[in-house]
């Protein structure tokens, strides 16, 4: 399934939120000029919403030709809306700056939207050649998950994902409120309004993924902090969903323990009582990190320690999310008349 001037209604916009990425954003890009110059190709427009940023993100696009809209400074949810609200093509892809787009990665995509009933399509990720020990733990947990899932999903992830845009239309787009989680809470109601995703491993873009622990860990406190509204504004979904599941979302629960295992040392002189959250977190990485070994060698036994503080992380920012919900509501409750 390909568009072009002959076929304007399967026509596609790629839009890429876009701040302080000058270092990934022509690489980016320049791979999605090659896609757009491609024989019949669908894709027809190319639209950078450059959300804030300090660096040469803009003129680096406005350089390669490409479209450029000025963001809000509110994040990626809100930068996505103002680029497939721009956007004059019923179909429109989302991908990351700090992504590069396989060749073929938009037209895997394309035939899963032949079905009416399909909202979206999303698909998945390379990793750079010369990428660190941190990059490839992160990425062959993903690829992990990935392999797992079927065709048929509820939950895709924005840095590669063809949308339709009556269905963005339809449900207000992204919501801005998230921070982060904002492409799960989006499928999340794409599901619930009765449509389907679907899932497809063809389609891959090469992503920059983070080469410094201590911005991952606090990308994972960010998300630890946004899943408490995600998981309470959609019920029943945070047992588990097509990339993840229930251990998986058990274990800022468990990491909770730590700290209350610690203070309960000092009523009881048992310190291995702190002990039991700690090997417990380690050996429910375990499952995991023997798949990455499979795909990937030894070193992905480093997984089992990185999962096992990133549980922390996360439990850090889902109590932190907790008490901000809660406050919320003492203060709306006060009030109220």
């Amino acid at each position: 399934m390909t568009a072009n001037s002959e076929n304007p209604a399967h026509a596609v916009t790629l839009v890429v939120p876009a701040r302080d990425a000058a270092a990934t954003l022509q690489a980016c890009l320049t791979a999605a000029l090659a896609i757009k110059s491609s024989p019949g190709s669908a894709l027809t427009a190319i639209i950078v919403v450059d959300d804030g940023s300090v660096d040469e993100t803009n003129t680096i696009a406005r350089r390669l030709g490409v479209e450029v809209l000025a963001g809000t400074g509110r994040g990626a949810a809100a930068a996505r809306n103002i680029g497939w609200r721009a956007a004059a093509t019923e179909l429109v892809w989302f991908i990351d700056a700090d992504c590069i787009p396989d060749l073929n990665a938009l037209n895997a995509l394309l035939p899963h939207l032949r079905d009416a009933n399909v909202a979206g399509a999303g698909g998945t990720y390379d990793i750079e050649r010369d990428a660190s020990l941190l990059q490839r733990l992160i990425h062959e947990e993903i690829k992990v998950r990935h392999a797992k899932m079927p065709e048929n999903v509820d939950f895709l992830a924005t840095f590669d994902v063809l949308y339709r845009r009556a269905v963005l239309a339809s449900l207000h787009g992204f919501d801005e409120r998230y921070l982060k989680g904002q492409d799960a809470e989006f499928a999340f109601r794409v599901i619930e309004a009765g449509y389907a995703l679907h899932f497809d491993q063809r389609s891959i873009v090469q992503h920059h993924h983070a080469d410094r622990l201590s911005r991952y860990l606090a990308v994972q406190r960010q998300q630890g902090y946004w899943r408490v509204a995600l998981h309470l504004e959609h019920r029943g979904r945070g047992r588990s969903n097509s990339y993840s599941n229930v251990t998986d979302h058990a274990q800022p629960f468990i990491a909770t323990l730590i700290p209350i295992a610690a203070i309960a040392t000092l009523q009881l002189p048992k310190w291995w009582l702190v002990m039991i959250p700690i090997v417990a977190l380690l050996l429910l990485q375990l499952p995991m990190a023997v798949a990455m070994t499979k795909r990937a060698g030894p070193a992905m036994l480093a997984f089992i320690v990185l999962g096992a503080v990133r549980a922390v992380y996360r439990a850090v920012g889902m109590w932190h999310g907790v008490i901000d919900r809660v406050t919320s509501f003492v203060m709306a409750s006060g009030r109220k008349p």
